[in-house]
C-alpha cells in the first residue's frame, strides 16, 4: 500500500473535514503557520497540502486574507477517498550531495545508509555535479515527493542558493554537510578545515618545508576552501614568515565541477604547473586544497622527474586503501561519521528539535613517505 507523506496526511484531514461539513463552503481553515505547528512540520510542507487542495478547487486562497472553502458542492474530488497511510507511517528523507567518489564522498554516503537503517528511515540520493540549477531542481523534486528532511552538500558557489535559506527561515529539517553557509542558521556537519589546514602545515614545516605553494581552483572562494586557505596563511604568520600570495598556483580550472573536464582543459592545468615549477625552482612542496588538485601537480613532477624532490599533501584521497604504504601525506575527514551524525541531527529536526548545531567530525593526518614513490606512478 502506498505510503502517505507528511503533506498528504495534511491534504486528507484537510478533506475529510470538508466531506464531513466540518469544514462547510464558504468556513475559513486553519492557516500555513496553525497547520505547521499543529502537525509539527514546515510551513512548505502545510503549504504544498494547501496548494494542492486549491489546485482542485477545493479552496479559494485569498493572499493576506487565508484559505476559504468553496462553494461548489458538485466538485468530483469531494466524492474522491483520500489516501490511506499504511500501518507504518513513511519515513524519507533526501540526500543531495554535488558529487562523490573513492576520495571523498563514498564513505560518507555508507555511513548516512547505515545510520537511516539505524533510525529506520529510507533515503533517495540526487547528485548535482557542481550545478546550482540542478540543486535547485533536487531539492523540488524532494519536497514534492514528500521528503520528512534533507541532508544537503551543497555546490561549489560564492552566493548562497535561496531555497536552502527558504527551507532554513522555514523551520524545515534540513542539515549541511561538508560545505558550511556562514552566518546562516543551519545545522552542519563536517570537518574543522581551519585547525586541519594548520596541522597540514606544520607537519610540512616540521619536514623542512617553507617555500611552499598553496595550489587552489581559479575564482571559487567557498567557506570550506578560505578556511583551508586561511589556515595556511594563518600558521605562516604565526612563525613570522610570509607567504606570498603572487607565489601560489589559484587559477587551475579542470578540477571545477562546472568546468570543462576535457582533456584539453586538464592539459591546460598541467601546462600552468609546469611553468610555475620551472620559474620557481626553490619551491620545496605544494599544498594542494584537494586530492584532484594534488594529484594534478604531482603528475607534472612526474613529467620533470621531481617527484622525489618535493612534497605534495592535500585534503582527502584514496592511496591507503590500495597500499599500506601511502605516497602522500593528507587530511583524512572522517567521512563516514560525517554521514552518520547528518542522519541523527536530521532525524532529531523531524521530531521537533529547533536548535541549530554543528558538529565538528575528527580528522586524522594520514603520513606518506616519498621513498614509495619509486614504485608506483600515477597516470
Amino acid at each position: 500500500m502506498k505510503k502517505v507523506s507528511l503533506y498528504e496526511k495534511i491534504y486528507n484531514d484537510i478533506l475529510e473535514g470538508i466531506q464531513a461539513s466540518k469544514f462547510p463552503p464558504g468556513s475559513k481553515l486553519p492557516s500555513e503557520k496553525e497547520l505547521s505547528i499543529q502537525y509539527n512540520v514546515s510551513r512548505i510542507t502545510s503549504k504544498k497540502a494547501l496548494d494542492m487542495l486549491a489546485e482542485q478547487n477545493l479552496i479559494s486562497r485569498m493572499p493576506g486574507k487565508g484559505s476559504y472553502v468553496m462553494e461548489n458542492q458538485e466538485n468530483e474530488y469531494l466524492r474522491q477517498e483520500p489516501l490511506r497511510n499504511s500501518k507504518k507511517q513513511s519515513r524519507v528523507i533526501g540526500v543531495i550531495m554535488d558529487a562523490f567518489g573513492a576520495s571523498y564522498g563514498y564513505q560518507l554516503l555508507l555511513g548516512i545508509e547505515r545510520e537511516c537503517k539505524e533510525q529506520d528511515l529510507n533515503f533517495i540520493l540526487k547528485c548535482t555535479y557542481g550545478s546550482k540549477e540542478a540543486e535547485i531542481e533536487a531539492i523540488n523534486e524532494l519536497l514534492d515527493i514528500g521528503v520528512s528532511g534533507i541532508i544537503i552538500m551543497c555546490v561549489h558557489d560564492e552566493t548562497y542558493n535561496a531555497l536552502v535559506l527558504k527551507l532554513a527561515v522555514e523551520k524545515f529539517p534540513i542539515v549541511l554537510i561538508d560545505r558550511q553557509l556562514k552566518g546562516i542558521p543551519i545545522s552542519y556537519v563536517g570537518t574543522d578545515n581551519y585547525v586541519a589546514a594548520k596541522e597540514l602545515t606544520d607537519w610540512l614545516f616540521r619536514h623542512g618545508h617553507t617555500r611552499i605553494c598553496f595550489v587552489s581552483h581559479a575564482s571559487v572562494m567557498t567557506p570550506t576552501i578560505l578556511e583551508r586557505q586561511n589556515g595556511f596563511v594563518d600558521y605562516h604568520l604565526e612563525h613570522n614568515i610570509i607567504t606570498n600570495e603572487s607565489m601560489w598556483i589559484s587559477n587551475l580550472k579542470s578540477m571545477l565541477p562546472s568546468a570543462n573536464r576535457g582533456e584539453a582543459s586538464e592539459e591546460s592545468d598541467l601546462d600552468l604547473i609546469e611553468d610555475f615549477i620551472r620559474k620557481n625552482p626553490k619551491t620545496t612542496a605544494f599544498f594542494a586544497i584537494e586530492y584532484s588538485i594534488g594529484l594534478l601537480v604531482y603528475k607534472t613532477l612526474q613529467k620533470l622527474g621531481q617527484e622525489k624532490e618535493k612534497e605534495v599533501v592535500f585534503f582527502d584521497g584514496i592511496d591507503e586503501i590500495y597500499d599500506s604504504n601511502p605516497i602522500f601525506t593528507r587530511v583524512k575527514q572522517g567521512e563516514y561519521q560525517i554521514g552518520t551524525n547528518s542522519v541523527q541531527l536530521v532525524a532529531e529536526r523531524m521530531k521537533g528539535k529547533r536548535e541549530v548545531e554543528t558538529r565538528l567530525i575528527p580528522y586524522e593526518i594520514i603520513e606518506g613517505d616519498r621513498k614509495n614513490r619509486n614504485k608506483k606512478t600515477i597516470a
